[in-house]
């Protein structure tokens, strides 16, 4: 097959594909904008993200406790075993 045989033929399928490639990206579109408008799949979005909000919530006090933990512990070690750093004379 010649290099302008495949060109017209690569050229041709392009065509013709990103038509049908168009055609059924707007049925997708189509479609999940439906789904989208349905009022149980809003309820359901809606209560995820109260959910999410509430866990982030959680999640974010909790590491803020941990890392007081955290910082107190290191203290104490510190306090404990004294200075490691020793100034030079």
């Amino acid at each position: 097959m010649s290099k302008l045989t495949l060109g017209a033929a690569f050229a041709a399928g392009y065509v013709v594909g990103a038509k049908a490639g168009r055609d059924r990206y707007e049925q997708i579109r189509a479609g999940a904008q439906k789904v989208a408008e349905n009022p149980r799949v809003q309820a359901a979005t809606d209560a995820a993200k109260e959910k999410a909000g509430e866990v982030a919530s959680t999640v974010a006090e909790t590491a803020k406790e941990k890392a007081s933990e955290a910082v107190g512990s290191a203290k104490e070690r510190a306090a404990e075993t004294g200075p490691t750093i020793q100034a030079a004379p």
